[in-house]
């Protein structure tokens, strides 16, 4: 025993581990007692446990055995963990204990087995008892089948599942052991006690003997459902509930529960599919085409044999349908039909669902085939076209049914219905919608007045099973014009009908014996429609609502009972009961006039024909007292009619007579039952006159009143036909007119839109134009009925009736049509009718496309069509499908029926060749637009293959499938998609891009749905897979498509379906369920199924009450609405106040209105500082993601939930869109009125709106675009500054949105940026919209780089941050961008710098590679220079603008979207600035100083504080009042105010669009005509033009090319053009405004004109040649001189230079020269000489002489001389003083060909220079030759040399220079050395300060030091010209310039003759004057904007920069002013 105490001692789980036995047992029984006491399942003592568990039941001894089971089962039961130890534990109970001799282990054995299966582990138990099977002891075999009996019968066949065990049972019952094969026998009976019948299939091969035992045992079960006796954990409430119902005795609930139950196994699901198609003979195709019939029978048996499997694996069957089809067409043997009818059964039944997609193929070849005789093969052919049936839906095969059903012959008639009635059995009021039964309906009613009674039982029998179906409501109105008889004999089929879905049929047997529902039931779930089964189930629901149906109709449809429009609508039908003499026969003219004579005056029917009139009018008005007190039963409306038709009835001449006539029609009409018949007498009459002007009111009247009693349908049937039998156009229009007004006062419902188009077709082609009017105001009322599909229906009219057509329908565009007034009173019996007319137009909507006449192609889709698109050939199958877009293109609109080409296209799907596959993709999208709904019955044999190329790797591929299975979609609905395996199946191919774009399709489309089928579940398991996919983004697609699928399945079916999942992913799986449960988006409301679904807006108001309570419930803001609506449309409206009350019980609503009364932002006082603070502590995350997740989402929901009111914040973060738009409204609202509570919350609302950049719908986005611009134009106002935290948390999500596809939304984001900048500084946003220009999205880049370029061009320079130099690398990055929209938007933003800053942009953007460098260069060149382009003048123009905020910001925003230039941008930004602009600018300048300190040169560059000394300086000289000043004031006003709106105009004008140019073009040419409005174009001039000649160019480039425009169009914006510039070049002031740049691109425009040929051509092209000319005149002659010839003479430069150029061309720019060479004499003073003479410069540097020579003509040689000749003539020697602009002489012959010249002239006339200076004749006088010349210059020069005689001759020569100032000393001192050039220079500048007088020396002197750098004599004043040396006068004149100038600036008058000052060295101290010329004029560019007054638009010319310039350096000191002052003073007195 010593061994024995020590175990006793240990622990219980040692003991239990222990090796001996007692130990073990002790261990045991402890462990059971510990186990019995831990009350509480979840405690942690059971852990310790768990490692026992499997030891407990596979103990080797046989006692502790016993024991350790029962521990097990008690831990089972009560620990919370024991679900691990299933597995392990079930397969040692099956391994380890059912082996055992011992009963109580078995027992307790299975107990366990059982327990793990109630705590949920049903899978796992059954998984280990099914290997148990397999194991090769009996004993434990049968232990295994025993468990499982017992399982089921005590937990039912949900838990377990049944499939696994029937597909063992075959195998067990085969087993050799009796005790097994009992066993199966026991479990074979339990499982046919819980699915009956669904069992014999998998069973049907056992032995025969065993199968009669058990069919014995079988018959003895009960036939109640059974139940299950035990429960899960989580089932064990409802196991207690249920008893508390049988202790109350009723187990309905129990009852409802298994009905749901039962059907849950199909037979089918049982079986294991079997795959035939390899099984079939090699040569089976070859022998189903064989010529003996013997062949063919055999391959049709083999096929037979395969088909008898009763479950088929899905595959390709098409070519195997498609042989068995052609067998049943065309075999002339009938027992092989018949054989081929069974093979197609046995498919149809193997394949169900899978066949679907061949059913269209195959059922118009059996139907036809109904036309055999033989029993036998009609047999087959019933049971093959039932099977077909089951796969597919009535509506898919309808069109082919309907189709069948005009045939002639008898028996196909017959079988027809007959097929259609089996097939109405199958369905229930939901499958079998008002739209499907209509066609049916018509064509039955056909049938049953078929001369063959067969056709007529047939049709019978059809009908009433229709009625049975969906009941007698929804019926009866097709039923109204049959006979009573005919009615009854639908009844009496429609009672003996049994319908499948027993269940259902409950409905309709309200008045019929009940029926045994149950049994029945559970059959019916075996035949396996499932899905009909789920999809009625709701039908109770509608049910209670209306009593009196006798079947609801399917929630999808809404109320189902409205009549279709088979001619006569919804309210005629109703009236059909209550006034049955509506068909009335007609009467003779004895018998009506016996009826008449009764109720008439004798009298008056006497003198009815009397001749005189006055006789006839009397008679009239009697007739109509007596009709006004007649009572409507007694009334004999036909004779009444014919009396009135009684000659002369509608001949009547006397209009009195004819009046009263008509009325007393619409008498009759009102207040007689009127039928049709008589109608008919009258209606003819009434169309005669409805043109008559008199009588045309009471004849409309009368016809409504007729359409009234006869429905309007009918009557506008009659009276349009009568009306377009007649010639008479008047009668036309006026019917036209009425029909027009009667739809509007009727409503559209059932109204034939076919029947009225080809009369509307027949009007618009008359040619009368008030025919042609009426027919398209008449089209007008249609669309608003119809929608935009009516437009389809003339697509072949010609394109000016279509234009108007489509105007017509535009002013209709977003109407909703008016609520019939007419029609509705009289017949509608209570508000239920109401609600089912309001269905109508709803139908009609849908309706009109089947109405398009459609094109059968099938016989166009050839064989060898179909074998051209299988080439193997590419180049082949693209011809192939090119053919197939040309068929579908041609015909517009198809029948359903395309033959092979389903198969040939779905075989490219897959083509190697991606092209062709796009090609595919595009055709399939055609095909889905023109089969419309039809293509339907495609989706499974081609729609699901376009879902397989979503996985194509290529992205456009891909994008085209989707936008493919959208148009599919669009045109199909969601439920075909859903349906079946299909969808699942490519789910669970593993490509992550079908996977992520099939779940984001799903997610798109999901939630738009109000139902799905139930197939939806089989996609769950792959979606979870998808959960845990390795790619990203197919996780996250399916995450956001879990919600939808949720939303659909519910949470119960989706948590349950993790049940496969391994436990880490279940766990995974299930919290992600959680999530997306409270994201769970609700089903959307009928309501906004009724409301989206009628096309263009035609809901007809009446339609909408039943919406409006459902509106409520979505939107409390809109409450009071529906009322009023529903009190006017809808009566009582019981219908509405029921919806009403389920949807929104009013009080709450009451509530919550109360709740919002109070401010929406709550003011916390330093809440924002807080918040930043935490932010900056990272207490709380940053606002930084590139999604948001939900952690940001919960973060910002409760920041907010202290300062949003509680119902907004409920709003703001609901999870459907339209909540969002509904807050964004509110806060929309509240803006004006909380503006403190915004401005403290806006950290916060601006979070709230990034969100709202990542929602996908546009409605909001718009929305929060909307809210954003009005919040920063209030922020503005406030002068409220952003904070750093707000921008950064902002600003790059806004960003984000500058890339979206649609224009809209970029140029709001674009506007809100503007107006950013004003309560941000610019600079700061300038690195935010930068990292914008890094996106990925092209659309982004551009737009950012757009947004820089007007950023630099409204605020300078100084925005570039961190540099300028690193902003603009950055950019020019950008330059070699792949796409072309960013590339020009980089070169543009650089050239606005350039604009801005010069060549210095050069520096700053670095080293670009050559291709970009020269893009930029090109880009520069064309770009012309736009005077405002300068920062300072934009601030000045700021301020004024702030009046006209509102105006502008309006009308910019209503503007087309055209060009927007980014001169309207920078309007934009600066419209609407809210304080002083200087201010702002003041601000950011002192940022950006600090920031770069060290950057010396920019401040050397802004010379501005120098000048405005100069300002003060001169100030005493402005003695005279300025003149221009005075004007000021109102111009500037005048300028600012209108300077954005002429911005916009003129960026029309370079429109593409002509009529919007020409709309710009006559508002300028208004302000130019007005003299005191014209001057508002001053500053916009170049701006104008450049507009106009870029209009030129796309006239002549694009619009002259277009064929489609009409010429006259293109002639009109000519005559527009030329007539606004002559206008223009005749105000001369605005004239001389245009630069150079712009005048050279304007004649470069006009001068192309001229020579085009094309122009010649049109009628009015001479006028315009001539235009032409003339304008072209008036601009040489009004421009600025010195720009225009500048400008001519580069152009002829270009055009010489330019190959492509005509010789004509470069002609035409020569004679504009010409003539301004006639115009020198008078100009010559204007002209900026020195500018000219640089062009000539170049001009002769790019064509010297020799080269001008080699020109084929000679003008252009003898133009220059002349050009040059006449300068010298008119200037003299003093020609070669304005040499001063040009760098190097010696690159041309300009200066030695000047010197030749004025040689030639001093030799031919002597000097000009004395009668130029007017200094008296010389002493050496004219005739002095050149020797004597030379000779005394010579002496002079000797002089100088020698030392003694030096200042002698000096002195001497400067005598001789001031004679003849244009006497060349050049050639004396080109020898010369340098030092001795400069001694002269110098020696004649001291002699002349000496002799002019001291004071000017300290000028000089204040100037030479910089002078001097270029190592020449410095000279005496600053404007003679360095390496000028030909000693020239300097005198008064130099100061007269520079004081013209001061004069100038400082704004007096000045006379014309102003001479330019020459040095443009001295301007700039900073650039060394080396630099050439024109570096000088583009580096000054900016400091000459700035110098210069804003009134004041001169040119590039130097003058005033250079004097400016010289100025500001020379007065540096006080001594230079007191200096300046006194020598102007001097210059004065000299003047004088």
């Amino acid at each position: 025993m010593g061994d024995d105490s020590e175990w006793m001692k240990l622990p219980v789980d040692q003991k239990c581990e222990h090796k001996l036995w007692k130990a073990r047992l002790s261990g045991y029984e402890e462990a059971l007692k510990i186990f019995q006491k831990i009350k509480d399942e979840k405690s942690p003592e059971w852990s310790k446990f768990l490692g026992l568990i499997k030891k407990l039941v596979t103990d080797s001894n046989a006692v502790v055995q016993l024991k350790g089971l029962e521990a097990a089962l008690v831990y089972v039961e009560n620990a919370h963990v024991a679900g691990k130890t299933t597995g392990e534990v079930v397969s040692g109970v099956v391994s380890k204990v059912f082996n055992q001799p011992k009963a109580k282990a078995k027992e307790l054995g299975i107990e366990i087995c059982l327990m793990y299966i109630e705590i949920e582990k049903g899978e796992a138990v059954q998984e280990e008892l099914l290997k148990g099977l397999d194991n090769k002891n009996p004993k434990i075999v049968v232990a295994c089948i025993e468990t499982l009996r017992k399982a089921l019968s005590e937990f039912g066949s949900k838990i377990i599942l049944l499939k696994p065990i029937i597909k063992v049972l075959p195998k067990l019952f085969e087993s050799r052991e009796k005790a097994v094969r009992d066993e199966a026998k026991l479990i074979a009976v339990e499982i046919y006690r819980w699915i009956r019948d669904a069992l014999r299939p998998p069973l049907q091969n056992i032995n025969s003997v065993q199968l009669k035992e058990l069919e014995e045992e079988w018959v003895k079960l009960p036939i109640g459902a059974p139940k299950p006796s035990r429960f899960l954990r989580s089932q064990q409430e409802l196991e207690a509930k249920l008893e508390q119902q049988q202790s109350a005795g009723g187990d309905a609930e129990g009852g409802g529960d298994d009905g749901d139950e039962v059907p849950q196994i199909d037979a089918y699901e049982l079986l294991e599919a079997v795959e035939i198609l390899s099984k079939l003979p090699k040569d089976f195709y070859d022998k189903i085409e064989a010529k003996k019939w013997q062949e063919r029978k055999e391959a049709l048996e083999a096929v037979e044999v395969l088909v008898k499997n009763p479950k088929l694996e899905a595959g390709d069957y098409a070519d195997l349908v498609k042989a068995l089809k052609k067998v049943v067409g065309k075999d002339t043997n009938v027992m092989l039909v018949a054989l081929a009818a069974k093979c197609l059964t046995g498919l149809a039944v193997g394949l169900r669902k899978k066949f679907g997609q061949y059913a269209g193929h195959v059922v118009p070849t059996i139907l036809e085939k109904f036309k055999e005789k033989k029993p036998q093969v009609v047999q087959a052919l019933q049971e093959a076209i039932d099977a077909i049936f089951l796969t597919t839906t009535l509506q898919n095969i309808s069109e082919d049914v309907l189709a069948v059903m005009d045939n002639k012959n008898p028996t196909i008639k017959q079988q027809t219905s007959l097929f259609i009635a089996r097939s109405f059995r199958h369905c229930t009021a939901s499958t079998l919608p008002k739209s499907l039964l209509k066609p049916f309906c018509a064509a039955l009613l056909k049938h049953i007045n078929d001369s063959a009674p067969e056709v007529r039982d047939a049709a019978f029998e059809a009908l009433g099973t229709a009625l049975k179906v969906v009941g007698e409501k929804a019926v009866n109105p097709f039923l109204a014009d049959v006979d009573k008889l005919k009615l009854d004999k639908i009844k009496e089929c429609s009672e003996k009908v049994e319908l499948v879905h027993g269940k259902k049929a409950g409905l309709a047997a309200d008045k019929k014996e009940s029926k045994p529902v149950p049994g029945r039931t559970a059959t019916s779930g075996a035949a396996g429609d499932k899905d009909t089964k789920d999809i009625s189930a709701p039908k109770p629901g509608p049910l209670k609502k209306a009593p009196t149906t006798k079947a609801g109709g399917p929630p999808k449809k809404g109320k189902p009972a409205a009549p279709g429009g088979t001619g006569s609508a919804g309210t005629k039908n109703k009236k059909g009961p209550e006034t049955k003499e509506i068909v009335e026969p007609e009467l003779s003219i004895e018998i009506c006039e016996e009826k008449a004579s009764a109720v008439l005056p004798a009298t008056c029917i006497q003198l009815l024909d009397s001749s005189n009139w006055k006789e006839r009018l009397a008679c009239m008005e009697e007739f109509q007292k007596a009709v006004e007190l007649m009572d409507r039963t007694e009334m004999p409306c036909q004779a009444l009619v014919r009396m009135l038709a009684k000659k002369p009835g509608w001949k009547e001449t006397n209009f009195q007579v004819m009046q009263m006539k008509l009325h007393i029609v619409a008498l009759i009409a009102q207040k007689g039952n009127f039928s049709k018949t008589s109608a008919q007498i009258v209606l003819d009459g009434l169309v005669d006159k409805i043109g008559d002007v008199k009588c045309g009111n009471n004849a409309k009247e009368a016809m409504t009143a007729i359409a009234e009693a006869c429905m309007l349908p009918w009557t506008a049937e009659q009276v349009m036909s009568m009306a377009f039998s007649q010639k008479n156009p008047k009668n036309q229009s006026e019917t036209l007119n009425w029909l027009s007004n009667a739809i509007k006062e009727f409503g559209f419902s059932g109204l034939n839109v076919k029947a009225f188009i080809s009369n509307v077709k027949t009007a618009l082609a008359a040619t009368n134009p008030a025919v042609r009017t009426s027919a398209i105001t008449l089209l007008g009322v249609m669309y608003l009925y119809v929608g935009p599909s009516l437009r389809m229906f003339f697509e072949d009219e010609k394109p000016a009736l279509l234009s108007q057509i489509d105007a017509e329908f535009e002013k209709m565009q977003g109407q909703s049509p008016p609520a019939p007034t007419r029609g509705i009173s009289k017949h509608s019996i209570s508000g239920t009718d109401e609600g089912e007319d309001g269905d109508e137009p709803d139908e009609v909507g849908t309706d009109v496309v089947d109405l398009l006449p459609r094109t059968e192609i099938s016989d166009k889709i050839t064989s060898e069509l179909v074998s051209k698109i299988s080439d193997k050939n590419w180049k082949i199958r693209k011809e192939g499908l090119d053919e197939v877009a040309g068929i579908i293109n041609e015909a517009k609109f198809i029948q359903p029926n395309i033959g092979e080409l389903p198969t040939a296209l779905k075989g490219r799907l897959n083509d190697s060749n991606k092209i062709l596959v796009q090609q595919t993709l595009n055709i399939l999208q055609q095909l889905a637009v023109a089969m419309g709904p039809n293509i339907k019955q495609h989706v499974k044999n081609l729609g699901i293959p376009i879902i397989t190329v979503l996985g194509d790797s290529k992205n456009n591929v891909r994008a085209a499938a989707l936008a493919t299975v959208n148009a599919w979609a669009e045109q199909t609905g969601m439920k075909e998609w859903l349906e079946g395996e299909d969808l699942s199946e490519e789910l669970k191919k593993e490509n992550p891009f079908l996977r992520q774009e099939l779940l984001g399709w799903l997610a798109e489309k999901l939630p738009t749905l109000r139902s799905t089928p139930t197939d939806l579940i089989l996609c769950v398991p792959h979606l979870y897979s998808c959960l845990e996919d390795r790619n990203g983004d197919v996780r996250k697609k399916a995450q956001d498509a879990l919600p939808f699928f949720m939303m659909h399945l519910g949470y119960e079916k989706m948590a349950k379906a993790t049940g496969k999942l391994k436990p880490t992913s279940k766990d995974q799986v299930l919290a992600m369920l959680e999530k997306a449960k409270a994201n769970m988006p609700a089903k959307p409301a009928a309501s906004a199924k009724a409301s989206s679904k009628p096309m263009g807006g035609s809901a007809p108001a009446k339609f909408q009450p039943s919406s409006a309570p459902v509106e409520d419930s979505v939107s409390s803001t809109v409450e009071p609405k529906p009322d009023p609506k529903k009190a006017k449309a809808l009566g009582v409206s019981s219908k509405a106040k029921s919806a009403q009350g389920k949807k929104v019980p009013s009080k709450t609503s009451l509530k919550e209105d109360e709740d919002k009364s109070g401010p929406i932002f709550i003011v916390v006082p330093n809440g924002k500082e807080q918040r930043m603070k935490d932010e900056k502590g990272l207490k709380v995350l940053k606002w930084n993601f590139t999604t948001p997740r939900d952690e940001y989402i919960e973060q910002l929901k409760t920041q907010m939930s202290s300062c949003v009111a509680k119902w907004l914040q409920d709003e703001m973060f609901h999870s459907d869109f339209q909540h969002h738009n509904k807050a964004l409204a509110v806060m929309v609202d509240h803006l004006e009125s909380e503006k403190e509570g915004v401005i403290g919350c806006l950290d916060l609302i601006l979070k709230w709106l990034t969100l709202r950049f990542f929602d996908t719908n546009t409605s909001v986005l718009m929305k929060t675009l909307e809210y954003l611009k009005l919040l920063f134009t209030l922020l503005s106002e406030e002068e409220y500054h952003l904070t750093e935290n707000e921008a950064s948390s902002f600003i790059p999500y806004l960003i984000l949105k500058v890339g979206e596809p649609k224009d809209v939304i970029r140029k709001d984001v674009r506007a809100i940026l503007n107006r950013m900048c004003l309560v941000y500084p610019a600079s700061k946003m300038f690195p935010f919209i930068m990292e914008g220009t890094k996106s990925k999205n092209s659309k982004q880049r551009a737009e950012c780089l757009e947004e820089l370029g007007c950023l630099v061009e409204s605020y300078g320079m100084n925005v570039c941050q961190p540099t300028p130099g690193k902003a603009l690398k950055e950019i020019a990055i950008h330059i070699g961008d792949r796409d072309n929209a960013v590339r020009n938007a980089a070169l543009n933003t650089i050239v606005t710098v350039y604009n801005v800053h010069g060549d210095q942009v050069f520096k700053l953007i670095g080293t670009l590679s050559e291709k970009d460098m020269s893009m930029l260069e090109e880009r520069i060149k064309r770009s012309a220079k736009r005077p405002s382009a300068a920062p300072v003048k934009q601030v000045e123009e700021k301020p004024p603008r702030t009046q006209s905020i509102n105006s502008n910001a309006n009308m910019l925003r209503k503007g087309p979207a055209e060009d927007m230039s980014s001169k309207l941008n920078q309007a934009r930004s600066m419209s609407g600035h809210p304080e002083a602009a200087q201010m702002v600018r003041r601000e950011f300048q002192l940022d950006l100083d600090e920031i770069e300190n060290d950057n010396g040169t920019v401040r050397c560059e802004m010379p501005e504080l120098v000048q405005h000394k100069l300002d003060d300086i001169f100030e005493p000289v402005l003695i005279p009042e300025p003149k221009i000043r005075a004007v000021s004031p109102h111009f500037d006003d005048m300028h600012s105010n209108t300077a954005s709106t002429i911005n916009f105009i003129i960026s029309q004008v370079a429109s593409g669009d002509i009529n919007t140019s020409i709309q710009a073009l006559t508002q300028i040419d208004e302000v130019l005509r007005q003299e005191d409005k014209a001057e508002a174009m001053s500053g916009h001039i170049d701006q104008f033009l450049i507009a106009t000649f870029m209009q030129l160019r796309l006239i002549y480039n694009t619009h002259m090319a277009d064929e489609k425009l009409e010429k006259d169009e293109i002639i009109k914006l000519y005559s527009c053009i030329i007539g606004n510039m002559i206008s223009l070049f005749q105000i001369e002031s605005l004239a001389r405004e245009a630069s150079t740049g712009v005048l050279k691109d304007l004649m470069h425009g006009l001068i192309t004109l001229m020579l085009d040929s094309r122009i010649e051509d049109l009628e009015e092209g001479q006028q315009v040649i001539r235009s032409v000319n003339l304008l072209v005149v008036k601009v040489l002659e009004k421009s600025d001189q010195t720009n225009i010839l500048s400008a001519l003479l580069v152009l002829l430069q270009d055009s010489l230079l330019a190959t492509a150029s005509s010789p004509k061309f470069s002609e035409l720019v020569m004679k504009c020269l010409w003539r301004m060479v006639r115009l020198l004499p008078d100009t010559i003073n204007s002209i900026n000489l020195d500018r000219i003479l640089l062009d000539i410069h170049i001009f002769m540097k790019v064509f010297p002489k020799e080269k001008l020579k080699q020109c084929k003509s000679e003008f252009p040689i003898r133009t220059l001389k002349t050009l040059l000749h006449t300068l010298c003539k008119l200037k003299g020697p003093k020609i070669l003083d304005h040499l001063t602009m040009i760098d190097n002489k010696n690159e041309s012959e300009l200066e030695a060909h000047l010197c030749r010249m004025m040689k030639h002239s001093m030799d031919q006339t002597g000097s000009k220079s004395d009668k130029e200076t007017e200094k008296g004749a010389s002493r050496i006088d004219e005739k002095s030759s050149k020797a004597k010349v030379n000779d005394f210059l010579a002496e002079i020069f000797k002089k100088i040399g020698s030392k003694e005689n030096t200042k002698e001759g000096l002195a001497e020569l400067y005598e001789y220079k001031k004679k003849y100032s244009d006497a060349d000393i050049e050639p004396f001192l080109k020898n010369s050395s340098q030092f001795f050039q400069s001694y002269v220079e110098r020696g004649l500048r001291v002699i002349e300060m000496e002799r002019e007088g001291k004071g000017r020396i300290p000028a000089s002197t204040g100037i030479s030091p910089q002078t001097e750098v270029s190592c020449m004599p410095a000279p005496t004043s600053t404007v003679s010209s360095i390496g000028n040396t030909n000693g020239e006068e300097v005198g008064p004149s130099v100061y007269l310039e520079r004081l013209k100038i001061l004069r100038q600036r400082c704004g007096l008058d000045n006379t014309k003759d102003e001479r330019p000052p020459l040095t443009s060295l001295l301007s700039k101290p900073a650039v060394p004057p080396v630099a050439s010329s024109t570096d000088m004029l583009h580096s000054k560019l900016s400091q000459l904007r700035e110098s210069r007054e804003q009134h004041q638009h001169s040119d590039l010319d130097s003058n005033q920069t250079h004097s400016s310039g010289s100025v500001t350096t020379s007065s540096s000191s006080t001594a230079n002013i007191d200096d300046l002052k006194k020598r102007l003073e001097r210059i004065k007195s000299s003047r004088k």
